[in-house]
């Protein structure tokens, strides 16, 4: 069969491929946050510590693709109407044909579907690793990439993306202000409270360059990421769009200027810092709210998050790459900032704010966070508690003095006399 005839009869079965090739253009755009988060948390380690932190990133991509082939994108997805996990209906993509269309609006192949999703099901684990740099094993880190997908992740990707508990009690979270943030950001500061402090809190970004090429990948991943999640090309995306970058660009104007009248110098590491609050903060909201919104959206996410980070360190919380101040809060924030400003003008498949006359709604996006928060957090502890008596989660004091680069993975980032 000729190449142009299988075309006409996909397009006139329904598949949409504009859609399709932004879909697959979104998809490439998220896995590149992943590196991107890599070099960003490479950049604030410690110069002993690089690959110690990067491949906890990189790992995921491999790892979490086969949990999501297997049995991730089934539990999320398929079965499970108004619960809290699905079945197994599509393991190993059973079920899942070539030609078959993602059944969420018709127009996109499902197979397209499964990667984008896939892509976020990568970096949410890996948002947490910053907050317990050069202190936790690669083994442990391994058996928790595991288990904190499958039981935190993927349940609350059913119960708001899937048609599960929490869509059918009417949560909004456009790209994942609840299922990424607020969940990666409190597990984070458990991993925190649980592994303890580093032996030297006072360290320094071994380079902050590599801390701005990464911001710069995740800001450009992130068009993918909220605009994607409108999951086809209609004027929602190009909102999505420009209420990610009109978010960001207020977060890291606020940021910048509260911390140059705080300590008298602009900082570049706040900048950066305040980009990655403002789009970590305008997630949840980005399809849902109208453009006049973004710009005090960016500007709380800029100083809220700034303070929290402040008041993170003066309790002497150890997350020493700051995500839960800026993806835990940041995602709380944005959450209930979509309680405010969501408007069925905007989007006709969302709901109307606080300002709109929305009291319901916005008390279910309250309620619906701080569930999702505080069980992250319980669940993580446990979890880190159970995974401890099956192998020591914290490094030896010796293995942290010398770098987890050398004492564990047998490499070193840079050769003897390089930076």
């Amino acid at each position: 069969m000729e190449l142009n005839t299988i075309l006409l009869q996909a397009t006139t079965a329904g598949l949409d491929t504009g859609s399709t090739g932004f879909m697959l253009l979104a998809t490439s755009l998220v896995m590149l946050m992943t590196p991107g988060l890599a070099f960003f948390y490479g950049g604030l380690a410690t110069r002993r510590n690089i690959l110690g932190i990067m491949i906890q990133s990189f790992v995921s991509l491999g790892w979490t693709t086969v949990l999501w082939i297997f049995f991730g994108y089934s539990l999320c997805f398929s079965g499970g109407e108004g619960g809290i996990i699905g079945n197994f209906d599509k393991f190993f993509l059973n079920g899942v044909a070539p030609d078959a269309l993602w059944s969420g609006n018709g127009k996109i192949p499902e197979m397209v579907f499964i990667a984008y999703q896939m892509m976020f099901a990568i970096i949410t684990p890996a948002l947490i690793t910053g907050a317990f740099v050069n202190r936790v094993s690669f083994k442990a880190y391994m058996i928790f990439l595991t288990v904190w997908q499958i039981m935190v992740y993927y349940p609350f990707v059913h119960m708001i993306w899937g048609g599960g508990l929490l869509a059918e009690w009417g949560v909004l979270d456009f790209a994942g202000g609840i299922v990424v943030h607020a969940t990666a950001g409190f597990a984070a500061l458990a991993s925190v409270f649980y592994v303890g402090a580093r032996v030297n809190k006072s360290s320094v970004p071994n380079s902050i360059p590599l801390v701005a090429i990464g911001s710069g990948l995740l800001w450009f991943g992130w068009y993918g990421f909220n605009a994607g999640s409108e999951v086809q090309v209609d004027f929602i995306t190009s909102t999505a769009f420009i209420n990610t970058d009109i978010a960001a660009s207020f977060a890291t104007i606020a940021w910048l200027v509260v911390e140059w009248i705080r300590e008298r110098k602009p900082k570049f590491v706040g900048l950066l810092t305040g980009s990655i609050a403002g789009l970590a903060t305008i997630t949840p909201c980005a399809g849902f709210v109208p453009v006049w919104a973004a710009p005090i959206i960016g500007t709380a996410a800029g100083l809220v998050c700034y303070i929290a980070v402040q008041w993170k360190n003066r309790m002497q919380w150890d997350d020493a790459l700051d995500v839960w101040g800026v993806h835990g809060v940041g995602g709380v924030l944005g959450t209930i900032l979509l309680g405010v400003f969501a408007s069925q003008v905007v989007n006709p498949a969302g709901a109307d704010g606080l300002i709109y006359g929305g009291g319901s709604f916005f008390l279910k996006q309250v309620v619906a966070v701080v569930v999702a928060s505080v069980y992250a957090f319980v669940f993580t502890y446990v979890m880190l508690v159970i995974i401890n008596l099956i192998t020591k989660v914290k490094v030896k004091p010796e293995h942290e003095h010398l770098g987890l680069d050398e004492a564990l993975h047998g490499e070193r980032a840079y050769d003897e006399g390089a930076l």
